[in-house]
């Protein structure tokens, strides 16, 4: 760090110069969320380079929930609002937060209703799912997966726990896809509806980060 010594940013991050030494080397250290907290203060790094850091570390920032409001900005839900094909928010739980009226025509029962629009409570506890989603069991058993893999850094968080519980107490085929603890990234692919106006639908579906906040990520569904 510019203007600091080995010797000061070690001990302004608690650590020892010793294993600051080795960490700057690259070798294999292990480094609780709290001690990277202080060495990411010490080093004065910034966001991106914060979110770096606990990156490559693999582990969640504690302070991230502080240091990020989680609302999205007006710009974000406008641009979504103006997407011609159905495109929607989710949060960290799968909260849909924003979504634009193709994504409310389509999903049936989720959207088109009144809050909370939680996508897995959808899929899990609502009989119009059923019926929309094509290879609904295939499919819910992946959603349930790509679930585990996306939120693994939040598992011990005590709201994602009552989350978890109140999804395994409502729904038993949740709870047996859960238990088979598989992980996989979401992605992209057919997704094929029967809708109840429109329909056999076919989309190739797309998912991505929004920038800055890296608990939402927007889905779309492009007709095919």
């Amino acid at each position: 760090t510019p203007g600091l010594r080995r010797e000061e940013v070690a001990q302004l991050a608690g650590l020892s110069v010793t294993w600051y030494t080795w960490l700057e080397q690259g070798r294999e250290m292990s480094l609780s969320p709290a001690g990277m907290v202080r060495l990411a203060t010490a080093l004065r790094l910034d966001k991106a380079a914060r979110a770096y850091l606990f990156k490559l570390a693999g582990r969640p920032d504690p302070e991230e929930d502080r240091r990020e409001n989680g609302r999205l900005p007006a710009s974000v839900s406008a641009s979504v609002a103006a997407i011609r094909t159905p495109a929607y928010i989710l949060d960290r739980e799968w909260t849909a937060v924003c979504w634009n009226s193709e994504a409310e025509d389509l999903f049936t029962g989720w959207l088109d209703g009144e809050g909370p629009h939680n996508l897995l409570r959808y899929i899990f506890t609502d009989h119009a799912a059923v019926s929309l989603i094509c290879d609904y069991e295939q499919r819910a058993r992946r959603v349930v997966a790509e679930f585990r893999s996306a939120c693994s850094t939040h598992l011990d968080d005590p709201s994602f726990k009552a989350f978890i519980a109140e999804l395994r107490r409502a729904s038993p085929l949740f709870a047996q896809f859960w238990d088979q603890r598989d992980v996989v990234e979401r992605e992209g692919g057919e997704r094929t509806f029967n809708h109840p106006r429109h329909g056999f639908l076919r989309y190739e579906q797309a998912t991505f980060d929004v920038t800055g906040h890296p608990d939402f990520k927007l889905t779309l569904l492009v007709a095919v």
